[in-house]
């Protein structure tokens, strides 16, 4: 399996489907999937049963998956691919359209 590009907390923009041009923060990443969700985008209405963490239940909005190649990695506002490189004996990545180095 590749490595992905993106990570958890990565600031990135959707770049097709029904949320195009909209921007946020990754909460989370499915490497076996190539799924990530992203905050704010990919709502989805969801009908939940009352439990511990939600007393009441009722409906809740949500995001859902969204696959990693609708997504671009933002750098300083501007997206870009990500690369690898080695510096220092160790791997990290790289914004392709500067690079900078993505710390």
């Amino acid at each position: 399996m590749a490595t992905l590009k993106i990570k958890k907390g990565d600031t990135v923009r959707v770049i097709a489907g029904k949320d195009k041009d909209k921007e946020g923060k990754v909460l989370s990443v499915n490497a076996k999937n190539s799924t990530i969700v992203v905050e704010g985008v990919n709502m989805i209405t969801k009908h939940e049963k009352p439990s511990a963490s939600n007393q009441n239940g009722g409906i809740v909005n949500r995001e859902a998956p969204i696959s990693i190649s609708n997504v671009m990695y933002l750098h300083k506002g501007q997206p870009t691919r990500v690369g690898f490189r080695f510096e220092n004996d160790k791997k990290v990545r790289f914004a392709k359209k500067t690079g900078e180095t993505i710390g």
